[in-house]
């Protein structure tokens, strides 16, 4: 089982690179392909892709660990990002952190155990003027209070 699951991924990589190219410049739009389909990029993948391109492993390692929206272990379906720039800490932020890991059950940097929920933080989302300031996967949500919150999660249930 282990060998198809593997070829099915060589085969979808060989796909990416038929789209995207065969040269260095295509290495990050492979790499946010994989991570969007399967929720993190694997060893095998990581080898793979720098077998099939021609590079050394070494760097698409880099590229994953450079990029925080990249991953190599699995993180969950919703993936909560939280700003933690000063503009966000001076609107509020710590109190936010309290409410999100109290609601969701874990602390930043962790996973649910039912892999619904991943909490991270983000250096900067550019939404300086409108903070504390999330993501959840690609929306974006600011202005956020505690009560915010509650809302926000209970909506996504």
């Amino acid at each position: 089982m282990l060998v198809t699951e593997k070829n099915a991924l060589t085969a979808e990589i060989e796909k990416l690179i038929a789209v995207h190219g065969s040269g260095r410049e295509a290495l990050l739009p492979i790499l946010q392909q994989v991570q969007i389909r399967h929720g993190h990029i694997s060893d095998f993948g990581q080898q793979e892709i720098a077998r099939l391109l021609d590079i050394h492993p070494v760097e698409v390692y880099g590229v994953i660990t450079f990029y925080s929206f990249l991953s190599t272990e699995p993180k969950g379906r919703n993936i909560i990002r939280l700003c933690r720039t000063i503009s966000c800490d001076l609107a509020g932020k710590d109190a936010i952190i309290r409410t999100l890991e109290r609601e969701i059950g874990v602390r930043f940097g962790e996973t649910t155990t039912d892999k619904k929920y991943t909490l991270e933080f983000a250096n900067c989302m550019g939404m300086c003027d409108q903070g504390p300031a999330m993501l959840i996967n690609d929306e974006v949500f600011t202005h956020l209070t505690p009560q915010r919150i509650a809302d926000i999660l209970k909506n996504r249930a």
